[in-house]
């Protein structure tokens, strides 16, 4: 069934001539409008715009097309405008991908004071970034660089990753084998405990370990949990291991419910606010 947004976006180019004016006029980012375009004419099976350069030049099915929706599509707009609360009507809405985590820690107490309107996704780093780059998501907080030429990278923040367990691990052998024989003695050691980890999210966990011993982990968790503040919560049982950012777990290890086991010898991450096409980014610290 074809979308409605595909031909308010197909009305917008029409009008505006360009895909980034069409974006500015929609409140969406040009890839998105592009994604539309492309939908709209896979549905109908014709092109409906010749690209001259930036210009989007319409055929003749395009403005045959155009002439058929144009009213309809005008109608449905006033229907809008007039049942739609009039606090909302200039209110733009930004959808922002990131984890679960770092949205209660650090935007969750702001939404109410927000001046836009807000759709937080949540989800798996490779995911979102390629919602992203289809214009879905309009901006994403992530650890990873995509590969898109579409989507642009600002380096914001870091974040501290460290080994943690619970305080009833023995953690005597991995000093020892840390500080007499080395990270490769200490790896085993950590292959042999009992690991927590995430369904979605196995990016601390891998960053950790690349960091610290140059290479993946060649094991997989022995629980997995729903998100990360999970893995705090059993590690105050007593016992298992997990990779986690501090900020999650500072309170825990200094009321003695769970225990710093390593900082590692590296174990800062980069974060970074990764937006598509047009979108501007703020800039870093």
């Amino acid at each position: 069934m074809v979308n409605l947004e595909w031909y308010r976006t197909f009305k917008a180019i029409y009008r505006t001539g360009t895909l980034t004016e069409a974006a500015d006029a929609l409140f969406i980012s040009q890839p998105g409008v592009s994604l539309h375009l492309s939908s709209l004419e896979a549905y109908v099976g014709y092109k409906l715009f010749d690209r001259t350069g930036r210009k989007m030049i319409p055929t003749e099915r395009g403005k045959v097309l155009f002439n058929a929706i144009s009213e309809p599509l005008t109608k449905l707009e006033e229907v809008e405008k007039n049942f739609q609360k009039s606090t909302e009507k200039q209110t733009p809405t930004i959808s922002v991908g990131m984890c679960f985590e770092t949205f209660q820690t650090t935007l969750e107490q702001y939404v109410s004071s927000l001046p836009f309107n807000l759709i937080i996704s949540f989800g798996q780093y490779r995911e979102m970034l390629d919602q992203l780059d289809k214009g879905i998501l309009d901006l994403i907080i992530t650890p990873k660089k995509g590969v898109s030429p579409n989507i642009q990278h600002e380096a914001f923040s870091s974040e501290r990753i460290i080994l943690v367990g619970g305080r009833d691990v023995d953690i005597k052998d991995f000093e020892k084998a840390l500080n007499s024989k080395g990270t490769e003695y200490a790896e085993e050691w950590l292959r042999n405990e009992k690991w927590y980890g995430t369904a979605g999210d196995m990016e601390h966990l891998f960053q950790f370990w690349i960091l610290n011993f140059g290479h993946k982990p060649d094991f997989r968790p022995n629980y997995i949990v729903p998100n990360l503040n999970s893995i705090v919560r059993c590690l105050k049982g007593g016992s298992g291991v997990a990779v986690v950012p501090d900020f999650l777990c500072r309170k825990e290890i200094e009321d003695g419910e769970i225990r710093l086991i390593w900082e590692g010898e590296k174990s800062w991450k980069t974060l970074y606010i990764s937006a598509a096409g047009k979108n501007e980014l703020p800039a870093g610290d």
